[in-house]
């Protein structure tokens, strides 16, 4: 399969060359999320800061980021920690992005899931912030997420249902934990489907706010998708909530 048949690929390419230029959507990032990690989902950084409890002290500490984008939040988290990072994703243009912007204590590699492949034994942590849905077998992947893990290492998973993924009845349920079970994982679990709910609200109303700066720099295609992309938080939350679902996964290696 070529690169431009993947998944949203073409799409990708354009959205991170636009966040290396575009100053309105850095700023929109900053009032939706809370930081500006070049978002182009759910992750804001109250999720992210869900991810620093598990990161271990120490000067050898070695956390992946499935799907890294222009490594943004691998920078926020090293920030924190001082871990060395290590990210991979699709898409060049990201990949050139956080090479650039994060040279220090890290490695950055373009590549697909299901094909890259790291050593046993690797990371303390590795973390996918919506990004496991790339995965051709999500079975055969989260089991060579589980070779790259050390003894004690952590899977940290932000997990969204009704857009990319199929609503299913509940965290129990996902294609994900499917996957967990027929792989004999124990797993911890949370339902943050209503914090998503406020942070789509969130979202929507910040786009507002920029409307007019994305205009300016002729991104208004970019507000077009932002509005889009929240138009699900119109209706209720009871509604929304029937066809939308977002989980946070966590699998401790033993």
């Amino acid at each position: 399969m070529n690169d431009s048949e993947l998944l949203f690929y073409n799409e990708y390419e354009q959205f991170y060359k636009m966040t290396g230029e575009s100053k309105a959507f850095a700023a929109f990032c900053r009032d939706a999320f809370g930081q500006d990690f070049s978002q182009d989902g759910f992750s804001d950084v109250k999720q992210i800061d869900r991810i620093l409890k598990y990161i271990p002290d120490g000067p050898d500490t070695h956390i992946l980021d499935i799907g890294c984008g222009n490594g943004k939040m691998l920078g926020y988290l090293q920030e924190r920690t001082n871990a060395f990072i290590h990210g991979f994703d699709y898409s060049g243009n990201a990949i050139l992005a956080a090479q650039k912007a994060f040279p220090n204590r890290s490695e950055f590699r373009q590549g697909r899931i299901g094909e890259i492949d790291y050593h046993a034994e690797q990371f303390d942590l590795v973390v996918s912030m919506d990004s496991m849905y790339f995965a051709p077998d999500m079975e055969a992947f989260v089991r060579q997420i589980l070779t790259w893990l050390k003894k004690d290492g952590v899977l940290f998973v932000g997990y969204q249902e009704g857009d990319v993924m199929p609503k299913t009845e509940n965290v129990k349920t996902t294609v994900l934990a499917e996957a967990f079970d027929r792989c004999g994982i124990r797993y911890e679990a949370e339902d943050i489907t209503r914090e998503t709910y406020d942070l789509l609200s969130g979202k929507r109303l910040a786009a507002l706010k920029h409307q007019k700066n994305f205009e300016a720099e002729g991104n208004r295609e970019w507000f077009d998708l932002l509005m889009l992309q929240t138009d699900c938080v119109t209706e209720p939350f009871e509604q929304f909530s029937r066809k939308m679902a977002r989980y946070i996964y966590v699998v401790r290696k033993g």
